[in-house]
Parts: C-alpha cells; sequence; structure tokens
C-alpha cells in the first residue's frame, strides 16, 4: 500500500492540507519550522508525525508556493531548519533533490 503523506479532505480540518495519520496541518508543520524547530524536535513534540511524512509536507509547501509564500525566504529555500543532507539520505530521490526545501543547505557567512 502506498501511502499519500499529505492529504486533504473538505470534511476534515477544515479541507486544510495536513499530513496523513495527524491533526497538523501543513501550515501547522511550516509554522513550526519557521519558528526554529528541526524536524527531530517536531517528532519529540508529536510522536505521530514520521520523517517521510514532514518531508511530503514540504515537498507539497513547495508544489503551492502561492498559498504558502510567507513560509519561503527571498532565496526559495523553507524559512526554518530542515534536514540536513545526511539525514534524508534515506529518502527517496526525488524529496532528496530538492535542495533549500527538505535539506537545509550551508550557506555563506
Amino acid at each position: 500500500m502506498t501511502i499519500k503523506w499529505v492529504q486533504t479532505d473538505p470534511l476534515i480540518m477544515n479541507g486544510e492540507p495536513f499530513c496523513y495519520a495527524t491533526r497538523l496541518t501543513v501550515r501547522n508543520i511550516l509554522e513550526m519550522r519557521a519558528h526554529g524547530l528541526t524536524p527531530d524536535r517536531m517528532i519529540a513534540e508529536h510522536p505521530e508525525l514520521r520523517r517521510v511524512g514532514l518531508a511530503e509536507a514540504f515537498r507539497f509547501a513547495s508544489a503551492h508556493r502561492d498559498r504558502y509564500a510567507e513560509f519561503f525566504a527571498p532565496d526559495g529555500s523553507l524559512l526554518g531548519p530542515g534536514y540536513a543532507p545526511e539525514e534524508a539520505a534515506g529518502f527517496p530521490e526525488d524529496l532528496r533533490e530538492l535542495a533549500g526545501i527538505v535539506t537545509n543547505q550551508a550557506r555563506p557567512s
């Protein structure tokens, strides 16, 4: 069975896209990230979340930038800490290729 990690249902969460098996919307996850929570801390505080589910929420936001514009930096990356490249190594290749979205690339000082 393939899991659709980000789902939308007009009868759940008022139609706001949410992560599978959670009561957390993509917007909730982006707000936590923008406020400095790392993926590990998000999972520690919300054990129902899964690593790949968070990555898929980041991908969903990337695909719907107009909806989540306030969570993107001028360089196009999501605000806040993301997965380091070594943390994302176990993700499917298409998720690992989302530089600045799933992985938080080192920025020059």
